[in-house]
C-alpha cells in the first residue's frame, strides 16, 4: 500500500487512476508520494518516507528540487498536458491587446440606464478601434510544446510567426508547422515582431530577458505577451516603454502589486491551465508517472533525475538507486551479476536501474553519495 498525501485539490479523473494499492489523503503523517498544483512547498519538512513528488503542471517553481534530490526524492511534472489551455489563452489575451474589448465591453456596461444607447455606441466606438492580427508577425520565444502550439494557431490565422529556441527538439520540428521561421537569436525577433510572446522557463538565464535593452530593439506599438512566468519580464521596463510608446499593451497571466490597474497592461489571473480538460489532463499525467516509478522503479518527466524507462527482467527482484553523479561507478561495482543493468545521469545527479537474481542493499546503502535505494520484489 502507498500513501499520497495531496497538497492542493487534484482532479478526480486523475485520483481515479489510483488503484486499490494506494491510499490518498489530504493530511498524512508518512507519505511515499504527494501530489500538488501550486502548493509551496519550500519551507515545508520532507517527510522521510517521501520517495516521490508529482507536480500537476510543468512550473516546479514552488518545489524545492535541490533538496529533494539530496534527500533522493524523485519530482516529476507534467509537461505539454496544459498546452492546449494555454495556447488558447495566449490567443485570446493577443486579440485583446489588438482590440479594445475589455475597455469597449466597460464603456457598453457603463451605458446602462441612458437614453439613445445605439446611437451612442455608434457615436463612441471609433475610441476602441484597433488593428487586426491578421498578417502581421508573431514572435515566439519557446518552441516547447505550448510554443509550438500558439505558432499553429497562428499561422492558421494568417498570421507571419518567427521562433526562437535554443534548445529546440527534434519532438517540436516535427509538430511545428513548417510555415513558420525559426531564427537563431532573439535580436531577429525584436526585429520584426508586431507581437512577443514567450514560453519558456524562469532560470537565471532568462529572469528579465525582457527588459530595457530588449525592448529598446524591438518595433515601436509591440505587444507584449507573457503567460510562462512573471520572472521572465521585467516590469518596470514594461511601463516605461508604454509610456513612451514602444510598447502598445501588455498582457500576462501573474497580476500583482506592480500591473494591477495600470493602464495597457491587461492582468488575467493566472487562468493559463483553468480548463477542467487541463487539469483532468495533468492531474492523470501525474498519477501515472507516479505509479510507474512506485510500482516499477520508472522514471518519466523528472525534473532533477533522469528519466529511465526499463522493462523489468521475469523473476528478478528490481534495485533502483538514486545517487549523485560521482558515485554511479561505486553503484555499479557493488551490484554484480545483473540481469539488466541501466543508469543515466542528469547534472549532478544519476539513477541506477538493475535486475537481478540477489542483492545486498546494505552493501549499495553504505556508498558514499548514495541518496537513496529501493528494491521493488
Amino acid at each position: 500500500m502507498f500513501n499520497v498525501l495531496t497538497l492542493n485539490k487534484i482532479s478526480k479523473v486523475g485520483l481515479g487512476k489510483l488503484n486499490a494499492n494506494y491510499n490518498v489523503a489530504d493530511e498524512m503523517a508518512n507519505p511515499d508520494a504527494i501530489l500538488l498544483r501550486s502548493f509551496k512547498m519550500h519551507d515545508m519538512e520532507l517527510p522521510e518516507s517521501l520517495k516521490a513528488v508529482a507536480r500537476c503542471g510543468a512550473g516546479v517553481n514552488n518545489i524545492p528540487l535541490e533538496k529533494c534530490a539530496e534527500k533522493g526524492i524523485v519530482v516529476f511534472n507534467t509537461p505539454g498536458a496544459n498546452a492546449n489551455a494555454v495556447k488558447e489563452l495566449v490567443i485570446t489575451a493577443m486579440l485583446l491587446t489588438s482590440r479594445d474589448i475589455i475597455g469597449s465591453y466597460k464603456w457598453a456596461q457603463s451605458l446602462l440606464g441612458e437614453d439613445g444607447i445605439a446611437a451612442k455606441v455608434e457615436k463612441g466606438k471609433a475610441n476602441f478601434a484597433g488593428p487586426e492580427i491578421m498578417g502581421k508577425t508573431l514572435g515566439i520565444v519557446g518552441l516547447g510544446a505550448i510554443g509550438v502550439l500558439v505558432a499553429n494557431a497562428a499561422i492558421d490565422l494568417g498570421m507571419k510567426v518567427v521562433g526562437y529556441d535554443p534548445y529546440f527538439s527534434i519532438k517540436s520540428a516535427l509538430a511545428l508547422n513548417s510555415n513558420v521561421k525559426v531564427v537563431n537569436s532573439l535580436d531577429e525577433i525584436y526585429e520584426v515582431a508586431d507581437y512577443i510572446t514567450v514560453h519558456v522557463p524562469a532560470t537565471k538565464e532568462t529572469t528579465n530577458f525582457i527588459n530595457e535593452e530588449s525592448l529598446s530593439k524591438c518595433k515601436d506599438g509591440v505587444r507584449i505577451l507573457n503567460f510562462a512566468r512573471n520572472e521572465l519580464v521585467n516590469v518596470e521596463a514594461i511601463k516605461k516603454a508604454i509610456e513612451s510608446g514602444k510598447v502598445s499593451y501588455y498582457a500576462t497571466d501573474f497580476p500583482n502589486e506592480e500591473t494591477v490597474g495600470v493602464e495597457r497592461i491587461i492582468t488575467l489571473p493566472h487562468l493559463g491551465a483553468s480548463t477542467p480538460e487541463a487539469e483532468d489532463n495533468c492531474a492523470t499525467m501525474a498519477a501515472e508517472q507516479m505509479m510507474e516509478y512506485l510500482e516499477k522503479g520508472n522514471i518519466i518527466n523528472s525534473v532533477n533525475y533522469p528519466s529511465v524507462v526499463a522493462n523489468r527482467v521475469n523473476g528478478c527482484k528490481r534495485v533502483c538507486v538514486l545517487s549523485r553523479e560521482s558515485a554511479m561507478d561505486s553503484v555499479k561495482n557493488a551490484i554484480s551479476g545483473a540481469e539488466q543493468f541501466v543508469a543515466k545521469v542528469k547534472g549532478e545527479y544519476g539513477y541506477t536501474i538493475a535486475d537481478v537474481k540477489n542483492v545486498d542493499v546494505s552493501k549499495i546503502e553504505s556508498i558514499d553519495g548514495v541518496l537513496g535505494v529501493r528494491l521493488i520484489e
